[in-house]
């Protein structure tokens, strides 16, 4: 009976998180990405934040590819986009080793959800992207936060 209210708690969330994404025509995967992050990365806003960081520098890297491998396929052909693709995931190695940009998996999904979204290469849609990754870490904190309450209840029953 202690799963019931924190079953109700994770169903309302998804329901109301998938509604509000239907409703404004987000790609949804994009929020649950966000909301998954939330939990592997920390469950807190200061680790949410740094990896919302590197999400979006992700994003960024996924353009400067498309930008380049553009550039690099006049130069080299069908190559180009292997080679834009081996520069920037190659500095990776070197950007994982400061301090706070460490978290490679969080570059990957900010690369995964700009290659998956495919918006045009205007800063316009691919801001918007911000705007479902931004609801879903969110929908996570709030989630968490009301399971948080939930357990802290009935510890002290």
């Amino acid at each position: 009976m202690k799963t019931l209210p924190i079953a109700i708690a994770f169903g309302l969330f998804g329901a109301i998180a998938v509604t509000v994404s239907f409703s404004q025509q987000w790609p949804t995967w994009v929020m649950f990405v966000a909301w998954v992050s939330f939990y592997l990365f920390g469950k807190t806003w200061q680790s949410s934040l740094w990896v919302f960081l590197q999400i979006v520098l992700g994003m960024c890297m996924a353009v400067l590819i498309q930008l380049t491998a553009g550039l690099l396929g006049q130069l080299i052909g069908a190559f180009g986009f292997a080679a834009s693709v081996f520069l920037y995931i190659g500095s990776l190695a070197y950007i994982a080793r400061t301090r706070k940009l460490n978290n490679i998996p969080a570059w990957f999904l900010g690369l995964i959800i700009l290659f998956g979204v495919h918006p045009p290469l205007e800063p316009l849609p691919i801001l918007q992207i911000l705007i479902p990754i931004i609801a879903g870490f969110v929908f996570a904190w709030l989630n968490n936060l009301v399971v948080e309450k939930i357990h802290a209840r009935q510890s002290q029953q």
